[in-house]
């Protein structure tokens, strides 16, 4: 008997027995779908961060006062930059960085390199225009002349900070995109040189950002940006911390880039040569690998899920498999009788549950395609086709089928065709 038949047999079996099928299609299309939907999911986030942090850089770092933490399954290592035996003082653990001490750093720094100050005044404020006003999600952010480069903002109309802004510490703000749409909806530009009201304090505005739009993975257009010496005196608490970023101009100096900078501000803090470092430094890239490397914990978590899925999935086939052993006895007798040999039976019987299966992963990998995608949407990604994700269900799925009609299909060509024609 020809493949092509055979092929064919395990067609017209399949389509005898359709309630049956469906059911079966379905337990494995659902573990696929979770599976391909998982992993759809991750690739499209880590995308997203890749975009993110593509734009500000691999030539970054920041210096910060607190180690970076990323909550998604890991704990970020800050670099420090030091031998890990040396000891801090508990008197300075977690120091904050003054004022004077970041714009002392930027007086001192003499690398070829982009320094700026910022402070993140706080989060979750309310901007007022008249009688509009916005939801209370706003970030204020301090910033000096350089913070608009160094954090990739470009600007849609108006001007920057210059160093007068910077020097009188004066109510001047940018706004975010989403911030403008929400006080001034009709007409955007009519915002510039206007006062809005962050809290209780009048701001000027003096210029309006475009929107990131899918560069950037936070709500970095519902923002309102004014100088970090305003920030300073109108937001000021005991224990502020104001951040320290720098882009340097050859990327491949970062490393020394980094090295003198340690060496600079050790100085500005006054440490002595036997204390470890009681501020921490993160490069750009360090702080995206630091999320790949969560994420792909959740990947590997979303794969021993889908393995156990699709283990419980093929038991099922197995189990159907064997029923439609049982039900069909007399037809294996009679094709027996006919000339069919043990191998032919043995072949359709695994053919068919590799069909079943196949059927099973393209519903499923098409739903989780579907599924992880959704993801995009709301991230504001472009749609993702994840031909890996695919071809390995698929091949997955045909595995599972192989194995789980190789015991029902020998015990199939096992029978005795004589007692299988007075089966009833």
């Amino acid at each position: 008997m020809q493949v092509r038949d055979i092929y064919f047999l395990a067609l017209r079996s399949i389509s005898a027995n359709r309630l049956r099928t469906i059911l079966t299609v379905a337990i494995i299309a659902f573990g696929i779908w979770a599976l391909v939907g998982i992993l759809t999911a991750i690739d499209v986030m880590q995308n997203k961060i890749y975009d993110s942090f593509a734009n500000m850089g691999a030539n970054g770092f920041t210096i910060r006062n607190r180690e970076l933490n990323i909550r998604i399954g890991g704990r970020g290592n800050a670099t420090r930059g030091t031998n890990q035996k040396l000891k801090v003082r508990n008197s300075n653990k977690n120091k904050v960085i003054s004022f004077d001490e970041a714009m002392a750093f930027k007086e001192r720094y003499s690398f070829p390199a982009t320094v700026g100050v910022s402070f993140r005044a706080g989060g979750g404020m309310t901007v007022y225009k008249d009688d509009k006003k916005t939801n209370p999600t706003v970030q204020v952010v301090g910033g000096d002349e350089n913070y608009l480069q160094l954090s990739n903002y470009d600007l849609l109309m108006g001007r920057n900070f210059n160093k007068t802004d910077i020097e009188s510490g004066r109510n001047v703000a940018i706004l975010g995109n989403d911030v403008v749409k929400k006080l001034f909806p009709d007409k955007p530009e009519y915002a510039l040189n206007t006062n809005v009201r962050v809290g209780n304090v009048r701001y000027r505005v003096i210029g309006i950002l475009k929107t990131k739009g899918s560069s950037n993975l936070f709500s970095a257009d519902n923002v309102v940006v004014t100088t970090v010496t305003s920030t300073r005196r109108v937001f000021n608490r005991p224990n502020a911390s104001y951040m320290i970023n720098v882009n340097v101009n050859d990327i491949s100096r970062i490393d020394a880039a980094i090295g003198e900078a340690t060496g600079d501000f050790r100085i500005i803090r006054k440490m002595n040569s036997f204390e470890e470092n009681n501020f921490y430094m993160s490069r750009s890239d360090s702080v995206a690998e630091m999320l790949f490397n969560s994420l792909a914990t959740v990947t590997m978590a979303a794969g021993v899920i889908g393995f156990i899925t699709l283990f419980g999935s093929a038991i099922g086939l197995m189990n159907i498999m064997l029923v439609s052993v049982a039900e069909r006895t007399r037809e294996i007798g009679v094709s027996k009788a006919l000339g069919a040999t043990s191998s032919t039976i043995k072949k359709q019987f695994i053919v068919e549950s590799i069909m079943i299966s196949v059927l099973g992963g393209i519903c499923g990998v098409i739903l989780g395609m579907l599924t992880g995608n959704t993801v995009s949407l709301l991230m504001g990604t472009t749609f993702l086709v994840p031909w890996l994700w695919i071809t390995g269900g698929i091949l997955l799925c045909a595995t599972v089928g192989l194995i789980s009609g190789i015991y029902p299909a020998v015990k199939a060509a096992k029978l005795d065709p004589i007692v299988a024609l007075r089966y009833e």
